[in-house]
């Protein structure tokens, strides 16, 4: 598996978890009292919040991306759905680009 679709897989499951965190744990933690889930999918989407950080500007550098197309891949992490717009706009076309040279 190369950079890229390492990114966009990262990319996937970033967002997934972001998702999950705003959408179903913290309802279950504010509205029922129940934070475990809280805890649990917080510190995966930690995790992949950090790795997504380090593969944008890794495969930017490595791929030659303006600072601004760097940014807007970063910004896409903190906006909920970002990184999934990021991968249609960004990365999907740098993939389809990296596959025909």
């Amino acid at each position: 598996m190369n950079s890229l679709k390492l990114l966009r897989l990262t990319g996937l499951l970033e967002g997934l978890s972001y998702l999950i965190l705003l959408l179903i744990a913290m309802p279950l933690k504010y509205y029922w009292d129940q934070p475990e889930m809280v805890s649990q999918i917080g510190m995966a989407h930690g995790a992949l919040f950090v790795l997504y950080i380090l593969l944008v500007v890794l495969v930017g550098l490595k791929y030659n991306w303006s600072y601004k197309t760097i940014g807007w891949g970063l910004l896409a992490s903190i906006i909920p759905l970002g990184t999934f717009i990021a991968d249609a706009k960004i990365f999907k076309v740098a993939d389809s680009a990296a596959l025909k040279s």
